[in-house]
């Protein structure tokens, strides 16, 4: 990693202007898009420079070197969605009845970002409820959110999602986690 990649990544304190509640909401809005296949809603709300994780084989290890379940920047965000959207997915057809909870969620601390700001990263626990013809599946973990305001509007830079059991076999994660 290099020197400035270190400064970037760096503990800051909480940055003014990030309400508590604007942040729940935000949060609240990102997971009922998800749930609801709202993927043009839902995709709206990424950066330019985003990433969205899930971790496999633990919550720290290197998604360079070692496989991910997921590990897309906002290119393949985008490809991913395009290939939802067919409705000619294997995984999510029919796509899966979701609702999930958020709680326990804490502001963190900032982040520089590339602009010079700060980013707010944000914690909170969370549980799926998947049901599908093969079955019900409860997915739990902690998602590490990056937020960032552009154009007065919360927008997510960064999202990575630990579940709870990553080290084990998973069933098919064919769903927005």
């Amino acid at each position: 990693m290099t020197t400035d990649a270190r400064v970037r990544e760096a503990a800051e304190p909480v940055p003014d202007g990030f309400g508590h509640r604007e942040v729940e909401q935000f949060l609240y809005r990102e997971a009922r898009y998800a749930d609801e296949n709202d993927y043009d809603a839902w995709e709206a709300l990424w950066t330019d420079d985003a990433l969205y994780w899930v971790p496999a084989g633990g919550a720290d290890t290197d998604p360079v070197t070692q496989v991910s379940v997921i590990y897309d920047n906002r290119s393949r965000i985008s490809t991913r969605l395009k290939q939802v959207r067919t409705g000619k997915r294997y995984a999510q057809a029919p796509p899966s009845n979701l609702r999930r909870l958020i709680s326990n969620i804490e502001l963190l601390c900032g982040r520089r970002n590339p602009d010079g700001g700060t980013d707010l990263e944000v914690g909170a626990n969370f549980l799926v409820y998947e049901s599908r013809a093969r079955g019900n599946e409860l997915w739990g973990g902690r998602t590490t959110y990056r937020l960032r305001r552009v154009d007065g509007e919360l927008r997510l830079v960064r999202k990575k999602v630990v579940l709870v059991d990553n080290d084990k076999a998973l069933p098919t994660l064919g769903f927005l986690i």
